[in-house]
């Protein structure tokens, strides 16, 4: 049984002669002729792909790199004790990466489009399964350079363990000035240089690679202490950004399962959320269409959201628009006037009666051509009023909101609806009709006019 599963992963089958596989890992080590020629484009590729949001064009980047090659050089050479070889491999890799960071930094300033893309944000964040899939990347590479047939392998290591889009997205990160972009994106660049370099190690000592020179105790030593460090560096700050990413994940998920539970299933319609995960404490926004919360159920909800383990602490803060309060506040005045009747002169509650009238009819045009202008910015002005729209069917009057706005351009049917569903919602509305007024443009001359311009 032992023997079964010691021929069953058995690495020696199928091995590629040595000379023969350290001859080719010396050869990739170098950046000369077509090597540095595929580089350069490489990171052109690569920084394009992630300027434009592409992921089709990153592959493409991480299937030509040849940023490989020096790194599984210094591992091969840890692995026989090749000082010479290492040497060569780093400052190879150094020079690479120099060049690398160099040329992208240069697109990135130089490109005009520089919003921060999906494909960006993804490389600024590394954790622990980073090094997972750096380090078993790295097994199946080396595994497969060692082969006589090298197979499949090769290209899905590339696109695995990706080191060209990590190093551009460092570049971008230089070029805006973004500091945490380029040290999130470098450190995920070095975490996978280290650990497919230690994963090379590990399988050229399990094939038994004959050593280059013989090395005292103390020499094999220090590489394997040189090599524990470098793994503690690694794994300790990506795993506690692993945490954190897992903190943050079950922090929305609860909250959406809080918001659920407390507001959507009793009715409530959200309808603004804004969450800040950056600050201390965590900040949750939220906006409803029509629901008033008293302070009394606003402290029941906050002590309700201190109970999740994962939402405790969060600042919990419930915008309730000002002209809500003014309506709540004119129809508590309302009924207060109404349970007196008796006392009160019917000519004060005609005229409360059209201040509350008033007030359902009046709008903060200035304040809704500002809200207006940030979705749809051609929109230059714009009015909001009430109207009663008599129809030819006998004793039938249609309440309507009728919204004349002014753009230089004809909205778009998509964009006219858009601006029309929006309105309803932003004024409590299901009646907003909208008008366009054209420009008005400077009178021209009549031909008699310009009949006699021309004579003269």
């Amino acid at each position: 049984m032992i023997n079964r599963l010691t021929a069953l992963f058995n690495l020696h089958e199928g091995e590629d002669d040595r000379e023969k596989v350290f001859e080719s890992v010396k050869k990739n080590i170098r950046y000369r002729g077509s090597n540095l020629w595929i580089l350069a484009c490489a990171i052109i590729i690569a920084s394009i792909g992630l300027n434009v949001n592409s992921t089709a064009v990153i592959i493409g980047a991480m299937l030509i790199s040849p940023l490989m090659g020096p790194i599984v050089g210094a591992g091969f050479a840890l692995g026989v004790y090749d000082f010479d070889l290492l040497r060569k491999s780093l400052i190879n890799l150094l020079n690479s990466t120099a060049v690398s960071l160099t040329v992208s930094t240069v697109y990135f300033f130089m490109s005009p489009f520089k919003d921060v893309q999906s494909e960006l944000l993804a490389r600024t964040s590394p954790n622990i399964y980073d090094i997972l899939i750096a380090f078993f990347g790295g097994i199946v590479g080396v595994i497969a350079v060692t082969r006589t047939e090298k197979g499949n392998p090769i290209p899905g290591v590339a696109i695995a363990t990706a080191l060209m889009p990590p190093l551009c997205t460092a570049g971008y990160g230089l070029a805006t000035a973004q500091w945490t972009y380029f040290l999130g994106a470098f450190y995920l660049y070095c975490i996978n240089c280290v650990f497919i370099g230690i994963s090379t190690f590990l399988i050229v000592k399990y094939l038994n690679y004959p050593a280059k020179k013989q090395v005292d105790e103390k020499q094999q030593k220090q590489v394997k202490t040189i090599i524990t460090v470098l793994i503690v560096v690694m794994i300790v700050p990506s795993s506690i950004l692993a945490y954190n990413l897992y903190r943050d994940q079950q922090f929305k998920k609860n909250l959406e399962n809080f918001i659920d539970n407390e507001f959507t299933d009793r009715g409530y319609t959200v309808v603004y959320k804004n969450t800040d995960y950056n600050k201390s404490p965590r900040k949750v926004e939220l906006a409803f269409l029509s629901k008033r919360f008293e302070k009394t159920e606003m402290e029941q909800i906050k002590s309700r959201l201190d109970k999740n383990k994962y939402l405790k602490g969060t600042d919990l803060i419930i915008r309730q628009d000002s002209t809500d309060r003014l309506n709540a506040l004119k129809g508590d005045i309302l009924n207060q006037i109404k349970s007196r009747e008796n006392e009160v002169d019917q000519k004060d509650l005609r005229i409360v009666q059209l201040e509350k009238k008033l007030a359902e009819n009046r709008f903060d045009n200035t304040q809704l051509l500002k809200e207006a202008r940030t979705i749809f910015p051609d929109v230059n002005s714009l009015s909001v009023s009430k109207h009663d729209l008599a129809t030819t069917t006998k004793d039938s009057i249609i309440p309507i909101t009728a919204v004349v706005y002014e753009s230089e351009k004809v909205l778009k049917l998509e964009d006219s609806e858009k601006l029309t569903n929006w309105l309803n919602q932003r004024l409590r509305l299901k009646n907003v009709i909208l008008f366009r007024r054209a420009p008005v443009l400077p009178d021209l001359p009549d031909k008699k006019e310009l009949k006699k311009q021309k004579s003269k």
